[in-house]
């Protein structure tokens, strides 16, 4: 089945406790963008947030790592209720093996996320102990960046080398994931869309009549495509 993991950054924090409570029944992840401004060109959300979340949280909360030292934040990620850990591979020379084994100690799972230029074979040695890929499709940073489409055969070859292979990953994408993407990102072989403004918290004020509006534009387009199991 598809799943979705909702982009934390996105929502309306006047709102936090309505929100989480609702999301809780119909979403399948919770993502939460770490950025250190270094990395990345912006400064977001912390394990403090991480904490506040799993406080309400019923889904698994998913601390996707934008920073140049994630040795540093996963143990306070963990601490706070993260149950996956997603790292950049661009972050993880000579240390990725303690971080999988660091993560794996607290019962969670493990994540690679990939930039839009980075490619697979930067994996190669640890991608086999991936519980799941997220694949960027837009330049990281900031919400609401331009898709871009030749990331498509990257998420096609993701589905292809698991199969090769055998590897268990899901593939997850993350970035304008909306109704104008929807259908060739499924097509491709994403099963895990993460939602943010344009695709889920900007479609309505309301985030019950916003989530009905983002399924039934996304049942629309991936119609065609069907559903893998």
């Amino acid at each position: 089945m598809y799943g979705f993991a909702l982009s934390l950054m996105c929502m309306d924090l006047r709102k936090f406790t309505r929100q989480i409570e609702f999301l809780n029944g119909v979403a399948d992840f919770f993502h939460v963008d770490i950025m250190d401004g270094h990395f990345v060109p912006n400064i977001t959300l912390s394990p403090l947030f991480i904490e506040n979340v799993s406080r309400l949280a019923k889904k698994p909360i998913d601390a996707h790592l934008m920073v140049e030292r994630p040795e540093l934040l996963t143990p306070l990620c963990l601490d706070a209720g993260a149950g996956y850990v997603s790292v950049h591979p661009e972050t993880v020379g000579g240390k990725v093996f303690r971080l999988i084994d660091a993560i794996r100690a607290k019962g969670a799972k493990f994540g690679i996320s990939l930039n839009p230029e980075t490619s697979i074979a930067a994996t190669e040695y640890y991608i086999g102990l991936a519980d799941k890929v997220t694949v960027m499709t837009v330049d990281p940073g900031f919400s609401g960046g331009a898709f871009v489409r030749t990331i498509l055969r990257k998420i096609e070859t993701l589905r292809d080398l698991r199969e090769k292979e055998g590897f268990h990953y899901s593939i997850e994408v993350d970035g304008s994931c909306n109704e104008h993407s929807f259908h060739d990102l499924a097509a491709a072989g994403a099963e895990i869309f993460v939602l943010g403004n344009t695709g889920l918290f900007g479609l309505d004020p309301d985030i019950e009549t916003a989530w009905k509006r983002m399924k039934e534009k996304f049942d629309a387009a991936v119609a065609d495509v069907g559903i893998r199991g």
